[in-house]
């Protein structure tokens, strides 16, 4: 990593452009990418940018920065600290050892000490980084990762190869511990493509499999192994609904691995069981789930019951590997790729030498695979609403140019119906979430904990669908309604601006004024001035 970032934090301005133009940054390694003037504002920065380092003072308005430096340890505990502060909150600063502080400076900021302070920074973060990456250690890493009887069991039992009869004696003769009481099979998926220069892509998986050991550890007691490729990792939940709080967590490894050490991480999350053996599921969720970063994107984690709820656990069980190649593309694939892989299960199906018997055989396979798709999806298709002998009967008479035209016709009608119906639940959810506000913005609670809470669905997959149809994201959202609301109230009645600031959601009527010119440049009663005066 050639520069660290820096964010600094103090009310006073002339302080933050003091420090700013002492220390020559680019020289030690650093640059400043912004600086805030208040610890609400700098932990909005925070996690937007993820800085390496932030400096802030004490004392500040609406989150001092001892609140500050504790939930960026909590939430980014990858982030360094650096508190500088006057002598009579100097003692009380150092009490607080448990952030994990770097170094605590005192005002008025010294040059030197600064200078000295990031060289000793820069030192300790690329001793990190380089741990990281240090090709022995990943090497070592990858030669003693899971026990091979470990392993062997977690890949039988998510192929579904493993007889309830046989299982306690698997659990207990490989000292295994899977006490639940629900499980979810994660697949981590690192690309192989994308990668850091002079970087293998077999070192960089294990990298991102150790870190992933390290950060998902600890609340979902977790087993980790390697399979085709991918890191699995089997969570245990407490219950049902954790698996939200999981996918958000899996969501801010991705962005960490990517920043980290140059990955570029998908995470499919696969629906949640009460029985072990209904792991293989799970896993075949979290496997289709990767595949949707075609239409989600990278470096984030996918929750296949928030994509595709009707499609969990119904794994295409047609014995054609064409077919069920189809049927992705159907789901994630451009026109061309659902062209192409028409054009490859047609040229297997219609060989000269194939016996006729043959021929009626594979298309009552290839009508009862696409019937199995149209009910596991819930679509609605005139063709398969009704006797599917009928159909069976009435495709038997097709030329092969026919059938051929007849099932790229009917697999696009599958993929328009499957990209409407997930445009419908985007739009639902939006829908649900802007009238919820419109209820309820004066709640001072109303979050997006809160909504996602009520709506069942990760923070992650959330804000991705919310900004995507609105151009906003849900807090930016809220925060308009809110302050638009506001304006009305200032002037059309003779409220104290104390007060409507409460019956907007806002307790902090300091706070209120200052998010109000943020958003119309000018405080609340200058605003009502103006406005009156008009």
């Amino acid at each position: 990593m050639d520069k660290y970032t820096v964010l600094l934090v103090d009310d006073e301005e002339e302080v933050i452009q003091v420090i700013m133009k002492k220390i020559n940054w680019e020289g030690l390694g650093f640059s400043v990418i912004g600086y805030a003037n208040n610890g609400v504002k700098a932990f909005e920065m925070v996690e937007e940018f993820q800085p390496d380092v932030v400096m802030t003072d004490i004392k500040m308005p609406y989150m001092d920065g001892m609140e500050l430096a504790g939930r960026i340890k909590e939430e980014f505990p990858a982030t360094k600290l650096l508190i500088f502060t006057g002598f009579d909150e100097f003692e009380y600063a150092k009490e607080a050892v448990h952030l994990e502080v770097e170094e605590y400076i005192l005002k008025p900021v010294n040059s030197l000490e600064l200078t000295n302070v990031f060289t000793q920074l820069k030192i300790k973060l690329d001793q990190e980084i380089s741990e990281k990456r240090n090709t022995e250690i990943l090497q070592k890493y990858y030669m003693e990762s899971l026990p091979l009887l470990q392993a062997n069991f977690y890949s039988t039992l998510i192929e579904g190869r493993i007889m309830e009869g046989d299982l306690p004696k698997y659990i207990e003769d490989y000292q295994i511990s899977l006490k639940g009481p629900f499980f979810c099979c994660v697949v981590i998926h690192t690309s192989s493509r994308q990668v850091p220069k002079n970087m293998n892509p077999v070192l960089l998986a294990t990298s991102v499999q150790k870190q992933a050991m390290e950060r998902l550890g600890g609340k979902w007691h977790p087993k980790y192994f390697s399979y085709l490729g991918n890191t699995v990792m089997i969570a245990q939940l407490k219950n049902e609904n954790e698996v939200s709080d999981l996918t958000d967590e899996c969501d801010r490894f991705c962005r960490y691995a990517s920043r980290m050490i140059g990955a570029v991480v998908i995470i499919g999350v696969g629906q949640v069981c009460s029985d072990i053996l209904e792991l293989s599921q799970s896993y075949n969720g979290a496997r289709e789930a990767v595949s949707y970063r075609a239409i989600y994107g990278a470096c984030r984690a996918i929750n296949i019951k928030e994509i595709a709820p009707s499609e969990t656990g119904r794994a295409v069980t047609a014995n054609d590997a064409e077919l069920s190649e189809l049927f992705k593309k159907i789901r994630i694939g451009s026109p061309q790729d659902v062209t192409e892989a028409v054009d490859k299960y047609m040229d297997r199906m219609s060989f000269p030498d194939k016996s006729l018997q043959y021929h009626h055989i594979a298309v009552m396979e290839m009508v009862s695979a696409l019937y199995r798709f149209v009910s596991n999806n819930d679509l609605v298709v005139e063709e398969f609403s009704g006797d599917t002998r009928q159909l069976y009967s009435n495709l038997l008479d097709l030329e092969p140019e026919a059938l051929r035209k007849w099932l790229l016709d009917i697999s696009f009608l599958f993929r328009e119906n499957l990209m409407n119906a997930r445009s419908r639940s985007s739009k639902s959810f939006v829908f649900r979430a802007k009238e919820y506000i419109d209820n309820h913005y004066f709640e001072e609670e109303l979050s997006l904990d809160s909504i996602c809470d009520l709506l069942g669905v990760s923070n992650s997959y959330f804000s991705t669908i919310f900004k995507k149809e609105t151009g906003q994201s849900f807090i930016g959202y809220l925060t308009s309604y809110r302050m638009e609301k506001a304006a009305h109230l200032l002037l059309e009645t003779a409220e104290k601006s104390y007060m409507i600031a409460k019956s907007v959601g806002y307790a902090d009527p300091n706070y209120f004024s200052y998010v109000f010119k943020r958003q119309f440049g000018v405080s609340p009663s200058k605003y009502r001035t103006e406005q009156e005066e008009k």
